[in-house]
């Protein structure tokens, strides 16, 4: 895969890989696996899912971008990877968020683009390398994830308009995604098989998968379910306090999200 980063006159260039989340807080986001664990539990658990996606972006070896869901992230997300280049989402619903940001980064030179979230940390670096080489050939790639959604789309043209108005968070969107690019004189792969953690079944399924990853960030993901499954873990703050992963910086180790 070539290194090359937006702007080369080469052909060939590594995509820029884009994580989209929201700052994990108790009570936002992972709404039906706070149902399942508590909130506090669940709340845990989406920062580690944060932080393996942020191992993500450290090993990949092009260009990184991290979208926060709110402009008074900023600064926070920029601590988290200082490498990386920060663009806040838009207002809207999910389509037209990514579609904004899309122009915005296109409007910055960068030309193939990977979008991620942060609740799939069973996605190793195969699944990264064969979205990449796919997107070589193909104006859209996905993967399309057990539930009907995704966990990767990636495009090297511009989304099409319609994106804004696609069925988000249902089991129709992988589906609905292809047929809007589709239809809009775009090529479509779907490659590998994936999912993303949205109930406390998810996490056994997942709590497979890790079992012989070696990457820190999943090794401690793992720990944490096993923590969870032996019930060990409190459903509520005891200190009343936002987590680590939303406080603190500097490091892999940092305690410090696919789409959100």
């Amino acid at each position: 895969m070539s290194l090359l980063h937006p702007g080369s006159s080469s052909e060939a260039v590594t995509p820029t890989l884009v994580l989209i989340f929201k700052r994990p807080k108790p009570g936002q986001g992972k709404q039906r696996l706070a149902a399942d664990i508590g909130l506090w539990s669940a709340c845990q658990l989406a920062e580690q899912f944060l932080n393996c996606a942020l191992e993500d972006l450290r090993d990949w070896p092009g260009p990184v971008v991290l979208s926060p869901s709110m402009a008074e992230d900023r600064e926070w997300a920029q601590q988290l990877l200082p490498e990386a280049e920060v663009m806040v989402q838009a207002e809207g619903n999910l389509g037209r968020r990514i579609l904004a940001l899309d122009q915005g980064l296109r409007a910055r030179g960068h030309r193939s683009l990977i979008y991620i979230g942060s609740d799939a940390p069973m996605l190793k670096p195969i699944h990264f390398k064969t979205v990449a080489e796919s997107l070589n050939k193909q104006s859209v790639v996905v993967c399309p994830a057990a539930d009907g959604g995704v966990t990767i789309m990636a495009n090297s043209q511009p989304w099409p308009a319609a994106l804004e108005q696609l069925p988000w968070s249902t089991d129709r969107l992988g589906q609905s995604l292809a047929a809007c690019c589709i239809e809009a004189g775009q090529t479509v792969a779907g490659v590998m098989s994936s999912y993303d953690i949205d109930h406390q079944s998810d996490l056994q399924r997942l709590r497979q998968d890790l079992a012989e990853d070696s990457r820190p960030q999943r090794r401690q993901l793992l720990a944490l379910i096993e923590q969870v499954d032996r019930k060990d873990m409190a459903t509520e703050d005891p200190a009343g306090s936002e987590t680590g992963a939303a406080s603190a910086s500097g490091g892999d180790q940092r305690k410090q999200p696919i789409l959100v």
